[in-house]
Formats: structure tokens, C-alpha cells, sequence
């Protein structure tokens, strides 16, 4: 008899409490926007961050509340954006693509007896944690002559949820084919070496080092030595030369490739040379 009361007591407490939290919905119930859920179908759920975002469900609230604009998924793409900004109700303007660019040419070739014949120079072995952060906390901002180059291991690669990277003689190097733009490797490099360019850019300056010509040529023998010659044969003042450092603006640029027949380190990138004997290296594929 005893369990069949504590039976019905127990019975009529989950009814009651049933019954609260039954009501509480209706009076506490918040009707959510159908457009949100609809904005997440848009996105390609990578959760890569590229926008700004945790995730693609806190850019679709963002993107629905006003917070911001149409056109920052970069794994989306253009697609995704008109798909979001019909659903919202406003024009969305053409979304270009682009992908991530490792702006160093310092990958390492040795000889038969070991010797470094080009590329980076190392000034100390390093047999610490194998992270980019970590190795460039130690011995003068790492084991790399150059202070400004590419450490090799391999933040960007963990970062990169498409597969799109990895480390190539030393040196972390994109395939374009697989890289949506998303610019996670970016936030991961220490160095601030990974920028945006558009897929298939014909000239490109692969390079950071704002040291000095003879510095620069001390840690690596492929960097830039700003010694001004693509700036000079250039026929649309698209380059200049900022801190030691060549640079383009693609504004101005129209991929004609002069700068890259008289860069006398061979670094700068053009697609229109990749079958001459001596290609540049940036033009190896992954």
C-alpha cells in the first residue's frame, strides 16, 4: 500500500510540474525569425571563422539582426551571398574570391653533402614544442636568420580546415584549387605572413623581409633586397618600395610580368614564366 501511494504522489508531482512547464512555454514562448533559419541553410557550415564569427549560425544572426553586412562568407562565396541578401531583401554587390598567399620564397634545397644551396638560412637548430609561436619566442625570434620569414611548423596547416596548406622544403605553401579564402591560416601565423590575393594572380611579391638589402641576403637567398628594378620597369607606377620591401598595388597592376623578367632574386611570382627552363619556384604546384 505504501508504494502504491509513494507511486501517485510521485505520479501526481510529475503531472504538476508538467503542467508548469507547459504553460511557462506558452507565456515565455519567443517566436523565432523563419529567416534565420533559412540564412543558415545558405552557409556552408565550415564554422571557420573567416567572417568575424564563432560560427556560421552567430554570422546568420549577425547578418539578420543588422549587425553585419552580405558578403563575408568567404568559403561561400558569391553564391551564398545573393542566396542570403534575396531572403533579407536588399542587393548584395559581387563577391570576388580570393585566396590565402605566403608571402615567403625562402623554401630550403641542399646539396648531396647537406649543404643549404637556396633558400632560408637557419641560425640554430631548434628541437623545441613544434609550433610557429613557440619556436619564435626563442633565440631572437627563432631559428630562422630572417626575422621575417616563414618558422615551417605548420600553424597554418592545423588551422586550415580544407586541406589547403601545407609546409613544402620549410615553407607553408597554398593550393589555390582547395582554398575557399576563409583566412584562418592568417589568424594563426605569428609572423603576419598570409594575405589575400586573388586566385591565379599573375604577379605576386612573395616576401616580407623589411630589413636591408645586405641583411636580407645574410638570412635568405631568394628575399627581397629592395633594390627598386620592377619599381623602375613597371610601366604603370604599380610598385613601389616601402621599407626595403617591394610592393604592388593591384589597382594599378595589369599582370603584364616585366617586374618578374629583371627581379635578380627571382622571387616575384608570375604564371605567364612557368615554362621557361629556370621557373620560379613559386610556381611548383603542391
Amino acid at each position: 500500500m505504501e508504494i502504491l501511494t509513494a507511486i501517485a504522489i510521485l505520479g501526481g508531482l510529475g503531472l504538476v510540474f508538467g503542467l508548469v512547464l507547459a504553460a511557462a512555454s506558452k507565456v515565455f514562448y519567443v517566436e523565432a525569425d523563419p529567416r534565420l533559419e533559412k540564412l543558415n541553410e545558405c552557409l556552408p557550415g565550415a564554422n571557420c571563422g573567416g567572417c568575424g564569427y564563432a560560427g556560421c549560425a552567430g554570422y546568420a544572426e549577425a547578418v539578420l539582426e543588422g549587425r553585419s553586412e552580405i558578403g563575408r562568407c568567404a568559403s561561400g562565396g558569391n553564391a551564398c551571398a545573393q542566396a542570403m541578401a534575396a531572403i533579407m531583401g536588399t542587393e548584395a554587390g559581387e563577391v570576388t574570391r580570393k585566396v590565402a598567399l605566403v608571402r615567403c620564397s625562402g623554401e630550403k634545397t641542399y646539396d648531396q653533402d647537406g649543404n643549404l644551396v637556396a633558400g632560408a638560412r637557419m641560425k640554430a637548430n631548434y628541437e623545441g614544442y613544434h609550433d610557429c609561436l613557440a619556436a619564435s619566442k626563442v633565440g631572437g625570434r627563432g631559428p630562422l636568420s630572417c626575422k621575417y620569414g616563414c618558422l615551417g611548423f605548420g600553424n597554418c596547416v592545423k588551422a586550415c580546415k580544407y586541406d589547403a596548406i601545407r609546409i613544402v622544403n620549410g615553407v607553408a605553401r597554398v593550393n589555390e584549387e582547395r582554398c575557399v579564402g576563409c583566412m584562418s591560416c592568417a589568424a594563426a601565423c605569428p609572423r603576419d605572413l598570409i594575405v589575400a590575393v586573388e586566385p591565379n594572380r599573375n604577379v605576386v611579391i612573395a616576401c616580407n623581409s623589411m630589413a636591408k638589402g645586405a641583411v636580407t641576403t645574410r638570412g635568405c637567398t631568394v628575399g627581397c633586397i629592395g633594390c627598386g628594378l620592377c619599381k623602375k620597369i613597371c610601366p604603370h607606377d604599380a610598385i613601389t618600395v616601402e621599407n626595403n620591401l617591394a610592393v604592388i598595388d593591384y589597382s594599378k597592376c595589369d599582370n603584364c610580368g616585366l617586374c618578374a623578367t629583371v627581379c635578380p632574386k627571382r622571387l616575384i611570382k608570375d604564371s605567364n614564366v612557368e615554362n621557361l627552363k629556370d621557373p620560379h619556384p613559386l610556381t611548383k604546384s603542391l
